[in-house]
């Protein structure tokens, strides 16, 4: 699983043209990995905005507060599942990721199986 993490508001400070050239890397992207056989799913994530964060209370009940941390400088903002050939495969995907080269990051995750001997 390729884990999207990106800078809020990066989008809002590329012009027009910027913007349609990073949607564009990202559609590129998409469809190599959709004719590839690559691409299991992914989604993009609603603006953290609209994020509960839900952590133990002092009282043994839930606390639960609006958004993410409020430390974070990036937010994840989606995620992308590929089925590769190999780890190094996966990391040369996320290194493409536009986000990346705008203040971003990507976390290539391996997904357990059922089993759980991944750990």
């Amino acid at each position: 699983m390729l884990l999207i993490h990106n800078r809020p508001g990066f989008v809002e400070e590329l012009t027009e043209a910027e913007r349609e050239a990073l949607f564009g890397e990202v559609d590129a992207i998409m469809k190599e990995l959709t004719e590839s056989g690559e691409l299991v799913g992914g989604n993009a994530l609603a603006d953290p905005s609209r994020t509960k964060t839900v952590r133990a209370g002092k009282d043994g009940r839930p606390a639960v507060t609006d958004g993410p941390f409020p430390e974070a400088k990036e937010h994840f903002a989606g995620y992308i599942m590929v089925d590769c050939e190999s780890a190094e495969r996966a990391v040369e995907i996320a290194a493409r990721w536009p986000d990346v080269r705008h203040g971003g990051h990507m976390e290539v995750r391996a997904i357990m199986h059922e089993a759980g001997t991944e750990m």
